[in-house]
């Protein structure tokens, strides 16, 4: 009876969380590509964005598409590796564990949301 629950609540959890990390990729991916049309395609857009910065040279492909690459990857390790998330746990109480993982999504997904819109008006 206790494992049809834990089993149940993964289920609903899982279907919840995959949803809106889909959104968030699809988001991520639109933004970047609409910011991809207006940056410019340099070596090192880094010093375009903060003049200051004198770290190591990121290129705009990489810079616009890292994070949605990532999410892309999260996304479907989440939606094909169902069975074995369901089997792997780190805490006991299973909304803990999809409360943090949905935390950095989010983050990954502000990310990539803000390189975009650094790009887009270092574009304009």
């Amino acid at each position: 009876m206790d494992f049809d629950h834990d089993s149940g609540e993964f289920s609903r959890l899982h279907n919840l969380f995959t949803f809106h990390l889909g959104v968030a990729v699809t988001l991520s991916w639109l933004t970047s590509l609409y910011a991809a049309a207006y940056a410019p395609w340099v070596r090192n857009i880094r010093p375009l964005l903060d003049p200051s910065n004198v770290g190591p040279a990121e290129s705009t492909w990489s810079y616009l598409f890292i994070f949605p690459v990532v999410l892309t990857t999260a996304w479907l390790i989440s939606i094909f590796g169902q069975n074995i998330l369901a089997r792997f746990r780190l805490l006991k109480n299973q909304a803990i564990e999809f409360g943090i993982a949905a935390a950095v999504a989010f983050a990954m997904f502000y990310l990539s949301i803000d390189r975009a819109v650094a790009a887009m008006f270092l574009g304009m």
